[in-house]
């Protein structure tokens, strides 16, 4: 594996992050963390001139990890993931600190929301300097199905994968499927027998 050479990019999301967090404390703490090559602040650092920041620095400095300390991942994952894939970077050598829902909303203090989201940009950084590039790959699937538990969802299951062509495989530990609900008399609201 390389030495590690992160880079640790702080949004201000506008106002959203900046207004409770100090984020160039942030970005001056992140300079301080071990492997770290270079730390910056973006007012948005999802949009395309933030984007380019990261790619350049990617090509110049070098860097073969990045951090974004931003909003949630499942935002704004795959669109810096996507980002250092450009620049060639693997986009699994990435790692992102939620400092938006994480701090800046639940936390009104400035102090406390910084002192936080510098813990947060702290795991991230220690985190992404021992991740690895994976590759994707595709695999042969079976087109069956094992469904364990022949209750009333398990057979319910089955029959809507076997209707949509499917083989199916249905495992019961007792003698008889139906579950609970074959110990019932009778069924709302038809009350017909459950069997």
């Amino acid at each position: 594996m390389d030495q590690p050479k992160i880079g640790v990019y702080v949004c201000d999301c506008g106002t959203n992050i900046a207004a409770t967090v100090n984020v160039a404390e942030v970005v001056k703490f992140a300079q301080g963390l071990p492997n770290v090559t270079v730390a910056r602040e973006h007012k948005y650092t999802c949009s395309e001139p933030g984007q380019t920041m990261i790619k350049d620095d990617i090509r110049k400095l070098g860097l073969n990890r990045v951090v974004v300390a931003s909003c949630t991942p499942r935002m704004h994952e795959t669109t810096f993931q996507n980002a250092i894939a450009d620049a060639g970077l693997n986009p699994y050598c990435f790692q992102m600190a939620n400092i938006r829902e994480q701090c800046s909303w639940i936390i009104k203090d400035v102090e406390q929301a910084t002192a936080k989201a510098k813990r947060l940009v702290s795991s991230a950084v220690w985190r992404v300097a021992l991740q690895e590039p994976l590759f994707a790959r595709k695999e042969p699937v079976t087109p069956a199905t094992l469904i364990v538990g022949g209750g009333i969802a398990g057979i319910q299951a089955a029959l809507t994968i076997a209707d949509a062509g499917y083989k199916v495989y249905l495992v019961e530990r007792e003698p008889s499927i139906g579950g609970h609900m074959a110990e019932l008399d009778k069924t709302f609201p038809t009350l017909d027998c459950s069997t």
